[in-house]
């Protein structure tokens, strides 16, 4: 069993001398900058995103997924922009890289498949939190299926720098039933939330990101990205749950237990199919 005593590391430890970890995904900085540069067009940003052939295909099927339900209508970036938004494809790009970058991650507690479906998941269900709350206006929308799939990116810090202490933090959590981000405080002095929000922040992510992240241990109501953070808390908790156990307490959003049914059942009803685009199985084109 692991001593605690012996676990002397700092947050900042975790990203000392790793320049790959710590490295922002360039391509949706490029992106960024081409969609703010007002002597670009979206056609610029279009023809940037397609000299990634594998990229382009896996956005266009996103789009026309049932999260859009365009379906075939979009045969190309500059169409799916002009649809969908350049920052809602700024997010999707992210979302993508994010996803290559740590899915070559060896297996730990869980495999990086499971551990993306569980992301997918809880932004499959803020998003519809949102929608059920109808908060899914403007930057909400923009903002928080982003915020929901990378709620849990710490997690994937502690497989890659700490692999050892994450295995006995799971073990411990197994052994005595404690929460997850509790044996991470006492083994570690943080926890994995905290890890994501400084990942996001070297990273020079949009701030409503490492902000969300930040809030799920430590609510703020002073922070403007405070009702984001409070519904992705929720549905962090929402998406572990069965159709049929109704067991969190929803009662400040006034969401009746019908209603959760319709959030849970329209995620899950749009999962399957959007998994398979962000995260194919090796076989897949």
């Amino acid at each position: 069993m692991l001593n605690t005593e012996t676990a002397k590391i700092s947050i900042t430890d975790l990203f000392k001398s790793d320049l790959q970890l710590t490295s922002p995904p360039a391509l949706f900085f490029a992106l960024k900058r081409i969609i703010e540069d007002p002597n670009k067009s979206m056609a610029d940003a279009g023809n940037l995103i397609t000299n990634d052939p594998a990229l382009t295909m896996r956005l266009l099927k996103f789009v026309r997924s049932p999260y859009y339900g365009f379906s075939g209508r979009i045969s190309t970036v500059t169409q799916a922009i002009s649809i969908i938004g350049s920052k809602e494809l700024q997010n999707l790009v992210l979302a993508t890289l994010i996803i290559t970058k740590f899915s070559g991650l060896p297996d730990g507690m869980m495999t990086m498949r499971d551990f993306w479906a569980m992301s997918l998941r809880n932004a499959l269900t803020a998003k519809e939190l949102a929608v059920a709350l109808h908060c899914h206006k403007g930057d909400m929308k923009e903002s928080i299926f982003i915020c929901g799939l990378l709620h849990e990116i710490g997690k994937l810090v502690f497989y890659r720098q700490i692999p050892e202490f994450a295995r006995e933090i799971g073990l411990l959590v197994e052994q005595t039933g404690e929460a997850e981000v509790d044996v991470e405080q006492k083994v570690l002095g943080f926890n994995h939330y905290d890890a994501g929000s400084e990942l996001a922040r070297l990273w020079n992510l949009p701030a409503v990101i490492p902000d969300t992240i930040a809030q799920h241990c430590q609510p703020d109501s002073s922070s403007p990205y405070c009702l984001i953070a409070d519904i992705i808390r929720s549905a962090s908790l929402i998406s572990k749950m069965e159709l049929s156990n109704h067991s969190t307490d929803l009662s400040k959003w006034g969401i009746t237990n019908d209603e959760l049914s319709v959030v849970m059942e329209n995620s899950k009803n749009q999962f399957d199919e959007i998994f398979s685009i962000f995260y194919p199985s090796p076989h897949s084109p």
